[in-house]
């Protein structure tokens, strides 16, 4: 096994538009083949990647968009799924909205592997829009899955999710190599939480970081929908990583050329990340449990 993994980050940028669901893949094939390439195991599109599909979607109010972009998912996956063999790259294809069948909405991400199999993870935490009756209406997810990739372990936490500490309490027993966080973000304040608490999750996970957003206006029915981010690795603070814990970034920013940045993350010094977990950090207090605490209120 080897010591480092090498990952890949398209921050999509969601302005051009799109004619048909061909055109979408067509798009995502030339960044699995760039990432292909560039010898990473993984691609990750960020949060809503899924919302481009808007540009060639039917005049739809605000309630619609979410249950004809959950009308398309079996479609979307249908196509990806051939493109991930085909190259031999992993894909977290964003999130997709999903119809549960039971009359509910969840904001879904997608993880395609080579060799077919097929993982999700719903997001848990929502924002004001996205529980909003009159907008999005969506459900949250109440499942952590704890997922492998030449033999490291990962999780896929959904933008608002990384900002929770209870989870990230949960997160520290799982002994994770790393964690990819997707995102949506409108404002610089968004992406500026979201980066900000990935950064803090490596620091108090001891695991490396990955977080990754949509740019630019998104199609919709209605008012513009801009998103600013971009994408970053963060590292545990430690000397033999550097220092200050950060690794590979893109600009932040609210419009993007072309499909938007790829940023290359090449060998992930994850064994290095696991044995300083173990034993060996500076200063780590690894799943420490605050179960014998005394509180005092004065």
């Amino acid at each position: 096994m080897s010591e480092t993994l090498t990952i890949a980050l398209w921050a999509t940028n969601l302005e051009p538009a799109l004619s048909s669901m061909d055109a979408w893949a067509a798009g995502v094939e030339a960044m699995l083949a760039r990432a292909a390439a560039d010898g990473a195991a993984l691609l990750v599109m960020p949060e809503y990647a899924s919302a481009q599909w808007l540009a060639f979607a039917p005049a739809l109010p605000p309630t619609g968009e979410i249950p004809w972009l959950a009308a398309q998912e079996t479609a979307a996956l249908d196509l990806l799924r051939p493109l991930v063999a085909r190259h031999g790259v992993a894909l977290l294809a964003g999130t997709i909205p999903h119809d549960d069948g039971a009359g509910r909405y969840t904001n879904r991400a997608h993880v395609l592997f080579p060799d077919g199999s097929h993982l999700v993870q719903d997001k848990m935490a929502l924002t004001p829009g996205e529980r909003d009756p009159a907008a999005w209406c969506l459900g949250a997810g109440a499942t952590l899955k704890v997922m492998e990739i030449a033999g490291w372990r990962f999780a896929v936490v959904i933008c608002l999710d990384i900002e929770l500490p209870a989870l990230s309490v949960v997160l520290a027993g799982l002994d994770l190599d790393f964690i990819v966080v997707p995102s949506m973000t409108r404002l610089a304040s968004g992406n500026a939480r979201v980066f900000g608490c990935a950064k803090a999750r490596a620091v108090e996970l001891m695991t490396v970081v990955a977080a990754i957003g949509a740019i630019g206006n998104r199609p919709l029915s209605g008012e513009a929908h801009p998103n600013t981010s971009g994408a970053a690795v963060y590292y545990p603070c430690e000397e033999a990583l550097g220092f200050t814990g950060l690794g590979p970034a893109t600009a932040i920013a609210e419009k993007a050329a072309g499909a938007g940045p790829y940023l290359l993350c090449r060998d992930l010094p994850l064994g290095l990340v696991r044995a300083l977990r173990h034993q060996g950090a500076e200063v780590w207090p690894g799943a420490w449990s605050a179960g014998h605490l005394v509180i005092e209120d004065l």
